[in-house]
């Protein structure tokens, strides 16, 4: 399971980049929801001592 939430959080987190490098102004908040979700993910992994 925790390999699976790292893939979830590195595949969140080049949405944003391609979100936030190529569409500035036509995705919006959505990068930032995917970007937090990434954190998450991470930080859960992170807390569980994967």
């Amino acid at each position: 399971m925790g390999n699976l939430l790292y893939i979830i959080a590195v595949v969140l987190v080049i949405f944003w980049l391609i979100g936030f490098l190529g569409f500035p102004d036509a995705v919006g908040g959505i990068i930032h929801v995917l970007l937090v979700l990434a954190v998450i993910a991470v930080l859960l992994r992170l807390i569980r001592g994967a």
